[in-house]
């Protein structure tokens, strides 16, 4: 379903129970809202799922860029608003975790818990110097000339090797998202600088981690960020890369699980 929010219509899956505490999943770059398929199941036994595509991606609108977190966490925070919710646990993985973090600053008071996954709160060089390249690519060739390039990151080669279907689909994912979304997604990932702020998150956070991730969001990082929170914990998934949900679902919504029903 598409819900107006932030002056743009937002793309969203609803799923589990009435009543139940809300889960927000916000996706990262070049994902849509399928990214978080394989957790339905389990998680919406016991949970309200919302997901939603970001700005650009998937089945949401585009504008033309540049984008910004305020602009991002207004989306979120306008799809709350417009389904009634008050409250909801949030989680995001790269760009969404980013805009995770971002909303939980700027709105504390509706956060109920965090769970930002593979992302950085700062930016250094080895991980800002990735986008000049992908937007000249993508500016050149569209959005299919940073497909494969973009899927190979995210996933380790053994796992790439032993799942071609589902490198298909992680491909045709990528494909859904627009130019501008992309490049509007882009300039905002590159203002990143939460760093100094992280102390202010008082609300429990589960930092989330692929084991094998080099550059996105690698296991120290993500320690490091959940040390510098007030209520923090940290868990890094085995086997898994960059998109580390997908490349290990049992262990992703194992440790999300548990970590909210542990609240």
């Amino acid at each position: 379903m598409r819900i107006e929010s932030n002056g743009i219509m937002i793309n969203c899956a609803i799923d589990g129970p009435e009543g139940a505490p809300w889960v927000t999943f916000v996706t990262g770059m070049t994902n849509d809202v399928t990214m978080w398929d394989d957790h339905v199941p389990a998680l919406s036994r016991d949970w309200r799922l919302l997901r939603l595509d970001s700005r650009g991606h998937g089945l949401s609108d585009a504008t033309p860029p540049p984008y910004s977190f305020p602009m991002l966490v207004g989306d979120v925070v306008g799809a709350w608003d417009a389904l009634g919710i008050k409250r909801s646990h949030l989680v995001g993985i790269g760009l969404g975790g980013m805009t995770a973090v971002a909303t939980a600053l700027a709105h504390p008071e509706r956060v109920s818990a965090l769970v930002p996954a593979a992302c950085r709160v700062e930016l250094v060089p080895e991980y800002s110097g990735i986008w000049a390249a992908m937007i000249e690519k993508s500016t050149v060739g569209g959005i299919a000339a940073i497909a494969d390039i973009t899927a190979e990151r995210w996933f380790p080669e053994v796992w790439r090797d032993a799942n071609p279907e589902r490198m298909k689909d992680v491909r045709e994912m990528i494909l859904r998202t627009s130019l501008d979304g992309y490049h509007g997604c882009i300039r905002a990932l590159l203002t990143v600088g939460f760093g100094d702020r992280l102390g202010e998150i008082a609300m429990p956070a589960l930092f989330v981690s692929g084991a094998l991730d080099a550059v996105g969001g690698p296991p120290a990082v993500m320690e490091e960020q959940a040390r510098a929170v007030q209520d923090g914990r940290h868990v890094s998934l085995p086997g898994a890369g960059h998109i580390c949900n997908m490349a290990n679902p049992r262990a992703f919504e194992d440790a999300l699980g548990g970590f909210l029903a542990s609240l």
